[in-house]
């Protein structure tokens, strides 16, 4: 595989705390996903941002009697401290609200313009009589043309996941008032997506051998059944980026055609405060690096149509107009491993009816490896899975604690105990003892295989398998009793024990990052495992923007089994994992829909 891996994951909107289905859903996955290619030793970067422009962010401040900007910011700061209290291990979290990223938008659509996927038109947009504006498209809603749900917003319907045509709209209706609007004519900026389907459709074919099929059917699937048509990019808003041209005053970017340039530019603004200024070609010029994007399956077309529409469509003229020193085309998306959705005790997640798991609020009782193992193990890959909280608890007492975090603070207390922290010297091992380090090394084949595929449930689940061996080893060597008799047979099993636990540790991170490494310092090892995140704030004609960084320096774990020693001296060992009381189950779920 490439050395260059850009991992890009969906930009959440800086209008709502974020819950467990956002985090299952992107941050987690692409998270994973990071970890595991920079154990390989692969130049991983890993971006996303807050969505600062989204109609959503201009709705929450109408209600809160606040502005854009400071809805933005107030939610931002939020992602930014809940990214690094779970572990998710962004090289750059930024904000499309930056003046790098107005310029790199900006300067897409004049590429876009000059090669002539630009077209002007004329179009029926939503008026609100009594506001004396155009409303943008999601603040109007009504009900959906083709499946008939009747909260459809107006360019999308969330029921059948289709975009739709705003003036097809049936029983339209003012979010803000309740009033409803009338159509009236403007002119906007429309991304010729119908010149450009011939090439859209030779990159979904070239990828539909290992596509997910949600991404298939809502992209060639789409296209093959309806076609593509050009699709308006500019709007009639105030807060936003401006469209370039001195002739459209009061006009923005439409924020699904900008929100999606944010991984172009998060990886050039990654690379500036690196004072690595050219770095960003390694994954948008090298035609050998590979762009995966997590995202939800509400975000498909966007990134498997319209993103690709216009890396394809502005080819080398967005280098010419940003000053870039290279000509090229961009490197187009690799893979979109898109998830289904989480719903929650049986229930659709609703932010607005309170109807969600916060992870916040979660981490202000629970630690975060847990939170990461059960959205992991119940991770919406091919289809919608339910939090459900009887089963977080069973899931973390039966399977994290019993089958993984006792196995490894038994081993190393029984150490500490008979051997005073030293791993003990084995002698010859025996065939048992080989076959189990054996079986263990191969699963840095077999994990690594489903992580490459991003089969991350089943990566995790190959990983506790290999930890269950383990298990039954001990149940078969039975150091615990053999002490008694049999000091170096115990010595020998313990030995082994260890070896597997140090290579399992390994295997685990990517999943457990926070107990992994606390395993790693127990077992003696003076070094981290992972590199530090921090946060910074970055200055610039916009103003302050706090940004979330991670810093590979230090880092000194591999993606290798483990060549642990006799004689080394082991740390104190705590448990790595809390027991939970079964009185959590009522007590979350009479939780519901009171905190957020």
């Amino acid at each position: 595989m490439t050395d260059s891996i850009l991992v890009a994951i969906a930009w959440p909107y800086a209008n709502s705390e974020i819950h467990v289905g956002n985090v299952t859903g992107s941050h987690l996955p692409g998270d994973i996903f990071a970890r595991y290619q920079r154990l390989m030793g692969r130049n991983v970067a890993m971006v996303s941002g807050s969505d600062s422009h989204g109609t959503p962010i201009t709705i929450s401040a109408d209600a809160s009697n606040s502005t854009p900007m400071e809805v933005y910011q107030r939610y931002h700061k939020s992602f930014v401290e809940l990214f690094m209290s779970l572990g998710i291990s962004y090289d750059l979290f930024t904000s499309t609200h930056t003046e790098n990223h107005f310029k790199v938008s900006q300067n897409i659509f004049l590429a876009l313009l000059k090669n002539g996927f630009l077209f002007k038109e004329s179009q029926l947009q939503w008026y609100s009589s009594a506001q004396e504006r155009f409303l943008p498209d999601r603040y109007v809603e009504g009900t959906c043309y083709i499946c008939g749900y009747n909260n459809a917003r107006s360019d999308q319907c969330d029921r059948c996941g289709n975009l739709l045509e705003p003036a097809k709209l049936i029983d339209p209706r003012s979010r803000i008032d309740n009033s409803t609007p009338e159509l009236r004519e403007t002119e906007h900026y429309y991304l010729d997506l119908g010149k450009l389907q011939p090439d859209i459709v030779d990159f979904l074919k070239e990828r539909e051998s290992y596509f997910r099929l949600n991404v298939m059917r809502q992209s060639l699937g789409q296209i093959q059944s309806e076609g593509l048509r050009g699709r308006p990019i500019t709007r009639d808003l105030d807060w936003g980026i401006p469209v370039p041209l001195e002739t459209e005053t009061g006009k923005c970017l439409y924020v699904w055609f900008e929100a999606v340039i944010g991984y172009l530019s998060a990886t050039i603004e990654w690379a500036g405060v690196t004072d690595q200024p050219e770095a960003w070609h390694n994954w948008w010029h090298d035609q050998t690096a590979k762009a995966f994007y997590f995202i939800g399956k509400d975000n498909i077309p966007f990134h498997a149509i319209i993103w690709p529409g216009q890396l394809i469509g502005m080819g080398s003229e967005f280098d010419a107009l940003f000053g870039s020193s290279v000509r090229a085309p961009l490197v187009l998306p690799y893979d979109i491993p898109a998830n289904e959705f989480m719903n929650l005790e049986g229930q659709k997640i609703s932010g607005s009816r309170n109807w969600a798991v916060w992870a916040g609020d979660f981490l202000s009782r629970y630690d975060p490896d847990p939170l990461r193992y059960y959205l992991t193990v119940n991770m919406p890959e091919t289809r919608d899975t339910d939090w459900d909280w009887e089963d977080f608890y069973k899931r973390n007492n039966d399977e994290l604690l019993a089958t993984w975090g006792n196995l490894a603070n038994r081993v190393l207390s029984f150490t500490y105990k008979y051997w005073d922290g030293i791993i003990p010297d084995p002698g010859e091992l025996t065939d048992l003892d080989k076959n189990l380090l054996a079986g263990v090394e191969q699963g840095f084949s077999t994990v690594g295989k489903e992580l490459e595929a991003v089969h991350l449930r089943g990566a995790l689940a190959e990983a506790m398998r290999l930890a269950a061996e383990v298990n039954k080893y001990l149940d078969q060597t039975a150091p615990w009793t053999v002490i008694k008799t049999d000091r170096a047979a115990a010595a020998r099993a313990i030995y082994t024990a260890l070896r597997a636990i140090d290579s399992l540790k390994i295997l685990l991170s990517p999943f457990l990052p926070f107990t992994s490494q606390r395993l790693h310092h127990f077992l003696g090892y003076k070094t981290s495992l992972f590199g530090t995140q921090f946060a910074e704030t970055q200055q610039d004609s916009l103003g302050p923007h706090l940004t979330l960084r991670y810093n590979p320096e230090g880092a000194a774990g591999s993606w290798e089994p483990s060549q642990l020693k006799a004689g080394i001296q082991l740390e104190k060992p705590e448990p790595l994992f809390r027991k939970l009381d079964p009185s959590i189950i009522e007590e979350e779920r009479a939780r519901l829909g009171q905190t957020k």
